[in-house]
């Protein structure tokens, strides 16, 4: 599966109405598509939101992607799917062979010798991919073959269930004569980068680090370059995102392969538009074309309106996600898991699957998807909106007024502390605001103090990955398949701004995900799945509430539209433009 990533905005990819001082003008064959704010990178491997993974996977290609009708692995840059071989002493052998069609935008082919430096990149410990690397851990080798040009092998040290799928969807592979011009990484191995830990120190290996890590490999149109079928033209911070269609892309004579290689819009512009509210006038005025993830206050009454359907489709359809809130377990006033379990029992899910998303929501208690019968546990309970329990669980846990102003205070370290809650999530998203704000109302009748903070989406993502919060409402987002827990919730995965932004993570838990991720049978490893699920749900570090359905609204201009719970929930590359014909 693709690695995970958070909604820091709506789900396609962008301050007022197309910006009154714009002057950009639209063609009929192009795709207008809105996003909330600016993504983060548009850089495969630096990527860690849902907004630039979405652009970034019209700009470069991975080996195989899960096709969106379908959900079936398919390949993409790989010829076919690859071939699997395990050894006695348990190491994976994964073979591919690049397409004879692939080109690079200067029109040299697409080599393993690409697969190999992006592999290399994301080895490189001065990289900063530390949500992706994970998943190359046990990546001990990669055997070119001089005879074949396109084919590699790919080794893991050890089984690894997310081995294809890791390879597969997550590698995006990028041209080394265009990230890498001064050769730093032709001086060393995956081999070598695997077995003599020197090698992750030398000069050179730093250099390659901080030139990739820079802007221009994520915002410079002239630095950001891959084999997929649009080209990175422009970026206008706080409005706008431009793709344009390359001439004579190479797979355009695939188009039969699979929806990936549907490249029908001449243009993809990621339209920014800071609340949901401006944005659908847009939509209406025919300024954009497609919102993927309209407020659910705002669906049921649009997808009713005679006047609004006679002009879009609307669909939905249930994410692979999961809304949290999450819990800085780093924070002394969370440390005892009765303050954690008690903070569970003042959130109202089925309220807020009600009043917040309108039905549009399942509940769930895990951060497994309810559409995997095998592994989500189903006999997990949600923990009961009681404030009862919830004082029960604080004064066992030490907490009472003990000056008589109204808000809970317990000595931690010597220092008596007021029990003050910050609680962060992202402007512009009045869903996650209005969870705060129920929060807040039931925190206030048991004596704690509840702040809401929205920021500025690259803000909230910096302090969520710095641990600069104390609670904060995020969805994290995933593709097909079996999902591999070392990103999000292995104590490691809390350094270097990984992604365990909550700071979960203890031996037991770490031994779990280890075992996890080398069973390769389904049955054996559901179990084990199921165990970590518990353990999750016992510490309540993520307190779960719900999956959501993606509602969506497409202009009817379009044919080739089709919802799917694969992020970002529609090829819109696809989209074919009726009125272009």
């Amino acid at each position: 599966m693709r690695k995970g990533i958070f909604y820091f905005a709506a789900l396609v990819c962008a301050s007022l109405i197309l910006n009154s001082c714009s002057t950009y003008k639209k063609n009929p064959t192009q795709v207008v598509l809105w996003q909330l704010g600016d993504p983060g990178a548009l850089n495969p491997i630096l990527a860690s939101d849902l907004g630039a993974a979405d652009i970034d996977n019209n700009i470069f290609q991975p080996l195989l992607n899960f096709d969106y009708r379908t959900l079936k692995l398919v390949p993409i840059l790989a010829d076919t799917l690859p071939t699997v071989k395990i050894d006695s002493a348990g190491r994976m052998f994964i073979t591919y062979e690049i397409r004879k069609e692939a080109r690079w935008d200067n029109g040299s082919p697409v080599t393993a010798k690409d697969a190999e430096f992006t592999l290399k990149v994301i080895k490189n410990p001065a990289v900063n991919d530390e949500a992706l690397r994970s998943y190359y851990d046990m990546v001990s080798d990669v055997i070119l073959y001089p005879d074949n040009p396109r084919k590699f092998t790919i080794v893991y040290n050890e089984k690894y269930m997310m081995a294809v799928i890791a390879t597969g969807t997550d590698t995006y592979i990028i041209p080394e004569y265009v990230y890498d011009s001064n050769k730093y990484m032709e001086s060393f191995t995956i081999k070598q980068m695997y077995s003599d830990t020197a090698s992750l120190h030398d000069p050179k290996m730093l250099a390659f680090g901080k030139g990739f890590n820079a802007d221009r490999y994520s915002r410079d149109p002239g630095y950001v370059s891959g084999s997929g079928a649009y080209k990175f033209t422009s970026w206008a911070t706080g409005q706008r995102i431009v793709l344009d269609k390359k001439a004579n892309w190479w797979g355009d004579e695939l188009k039969a392969k699979n929806c990936f290689f549907e490249a029908n819009a001449t243009k993809l512009v990621y339209q920014t538009i800071n609340d949901m509210t401006s944005a659908l006038v847009s939509l209406k005025a025919g300024n954009i074309d497609v919102i993927g993830n309209i407020r659910p206050s705002e669906f049921g009454d649009l997808s009713k309106s005679e006047k609004f359907t006679q002009n879009f489709n609307t669909f939905k359809t249930l994410r692979l996600s999961y809304a949290y809130i999450g819990l800085n377990m780093l924070d002394p006033k969370f440390a005892d898991i009765r303050t954690r379990k008690a903070i569970a029992h003042l959130i109202d899910v089925p309220r807020i699957i009600k009043d917040v998303y309108y039905g549009y929501a399942q509940q769930v208690t895990s951060a497994v998807t309810p559409m995997d019968s095998l592994e989500y546990d189903y006999t997990i309970k949600p923990y009961e909106f009681n404030i009862d329990t919830a004082k029960a669980l604080l004064a066992a846990a030490g907490w009472k007024d003990s000056d008589g102003d109204g808000i809970l205070d317990k000595l931690i370290d010597g220092k008596k502390i007021d029990f003050r809650v910050v609680y962060i999530c992202n402007a512009g998203n009045e869903q996650r605001k209005k969870v705060g704000l129920m929060f807040k109302e039931e925190a206030r009748k048991v004596g704690i103090d509840v702040s809401i903070v929205q920021q500025e989406a690259n803000v909230f993502r910096g302090n969520l990955k710095t641990h600069n919060f104390d609670m904060c409402m995020d969805v994290w987002g995933f593709q097909p398949g079996p999902m591999d827990f070392k990103q999000i919730f292995y104590s490691t995965s809390a350094l270097n701004k990984g992604s365990n932004f909550i700071s979960f993570g203890n031996a037991e838990s770490d031994a779990l995900i280890d075992s996890i991720r080398v069973e390769l049978d389904d049955i054996k490893r559901a179990k084990m799945v199921k165990r970590l699920e518990r353990i999750m749900h016992e510490e309540c570090g993520d307190i779960f509430l719900c999956a959501q359905q993606a509602l969506i609204a497409a202009n009817k201009r379009y044919s080739n539209v089709y919802p799917s719970c694969n992020m970002p929930f529609f090829w819109e590359a696809g989209f074919d433009a009726n009125a272009g014909k």
